[in-house]
């Protein structure tokens, strides 16, 4: 039997976060992973995920910008760059979504003036001038934003956490969990683990845990989601240097489902695209049907682009939560019990706020942040709503 101060139930992002903040804390952590860290199946891996700030709704927009805090806070502790600083561009094209005033591009560019945040804005004369291979009529740009490099953060919380004296146990099972006292008591197939705290970041493993603590009534309507397409496209060679992070930002068409991550050398060499159209969320109605169609409407530049499949993590199912918020917070009728699941593809940004909220409630019993928007217990009451605040978001948009 082992004890501890907080045991984490999940090895990805969010649990390594979690201990990561955890063990500042000077706590005693053990992470269980019930595969292995860094599986290509998994949610934290692949090589770069967007951090940008450009949401309609004020409060991801906020949470995000502490999360760049957060980051920023996570490079420097660790010596680590994990971020590169290009920005996310959100563009509009009138031929594609005509009433350009109600686009995603221009609903967030406001959300983000309203907060303060840094931008910069093109017309379409400007836009061809700085952006030759891009064929829109407006776009705003986020510019504390850009790409993560995945694999270079978890080099940095292996890292760290090994200093720390985080233990780490991989193809670890769950299968009985007890109240014992004012403690938890945990049994799995590495032997048994008495813990004051448990933080469960389980992925679409979630319900599977919870289901293990006595009395506990909380299941989460988690569905698996995924992008529609994810394509690589290497530009011809004596175009390459446009597509470069130091020259090209993230692009993002919302409304029409697409995002574009940019070379980052060292880490990818090829211009990432996705189509993202899951069918919890209504459309517009664009002429932008597939990554090909958006190349030929927007992206003129990528039209002589070798092209493959994404086969990262691009392919994998994220864990979607039925209302589309996060769910993060007390597990209810089990004290110094925390869940967190729900971070969709969006989420990975979220990583270093997350791991700090789970982390502070389960180690100093509350957190700094107003998280009571994603109590679980919203679940547990069987209240919750079919809307998705992303849902609406898009709705808004195609108006």
């Amino acid at each position: 039997m082992e004890e501890c101060d907080l045991l984490v139930i999940g090895g990805g992002v969010m649990g390594r976060f979690t201990a990561y903040h955890a063990s500042e804390r000077r706590a005693r952590v053990v992470v269980l992973e019930r595969g292995r860290i860094g599986d290509p199946a998994t949610a934290s891996y692949g090589r770069t995920r967007s951090f940008r700030n450009d949401y309609l709704d004020t409060t991801y927009a906020r949470l995000a910008h502490e999360a760049f805090r957060l980051w920023g806070d996570f490079e420097r502790q660790t010596g680590a760059e994990v971020l590169v600083r290009c920005g996310c561009m959100n563009i509009g094209k009138r031929s594609v979504t005509p009433d350009l005033a109600r686009t995603y591009a221009q609903l967030s560019f406001e959300t983000l003036t309203r907060l303060g945040l840094e931008t910069e804005s093109f017309e379409a004369e400007a836009l061809r001038r700085c952006f030759p291979y891009l064929d829109a009529d407006v776009a705003h740009l986020d510019l504390d934003a850009g790409v993560v490099d995945v694999p270079a953060v978890n080099r940095a919380l292996a890292r760290a956490l090994g200093e720390r004296g985080v233990r780490t146990l991989e193809g670890v099972r769950t299968s009985a969990i007890a109240r014992e006292g004012a403690s938890i008591r945990v049994t799995t197939g590495a032997g048994e683990f008495v813990t004051r705290s448990l933080v469960v970041a389980a992925g679409h493993g979630t319900n599977d845990v919870l289901s293990l603590l006595p009395g506990c009534r909380l299941q989460i309507p988690i569905t698996k989601d995924r992008p529609s397409e994810a394509k690589y496209l290497v530009p011809p060679g004596d175009t390459r240097h446009r597509f470069r992070a130091e020259a090209m930002p993230v692009i993002a068409y919302l409304d029409a489902g697409i995002y574009c991550h940019p070379i980052v050398e060292g880490l990818v060499d090829a211009v990432k695209i996705g189509y993202y159209n899951p069918p919890d969320v209504p459309r517009g109605g664009t002429s932008i049907d597939s990554i090909a169609g958006f190349v030929e409407q927007c992206m003129p530049g990528l039209r002589d682009a070798a092209v493959s499949d994404v086969d990262d993590v691009d392919r994998c199912d994220y864990d979607l939560v039925a209302d589309d918020d996060f769910v993060l917070g007390g597990i209810p009728g089990f004290p110094n019990a925390h869940v967190g699941v729900g971070w969709r593809g969006t989420g990975y940004k979220f990583a270093p706020w997350v791991g700090r909220v789970l982390a502070e409630r389960a180690i100093q019993g509350g957190t700094v942040y107003d998280v009571d928007r994603f109590d679980p217990a919203r679940f547990d009451k069987g209240d919750a709503t079919d809307e998705s605040p992303i849902a609406e978001d898009l709705r808004a948009a195609s108006r």
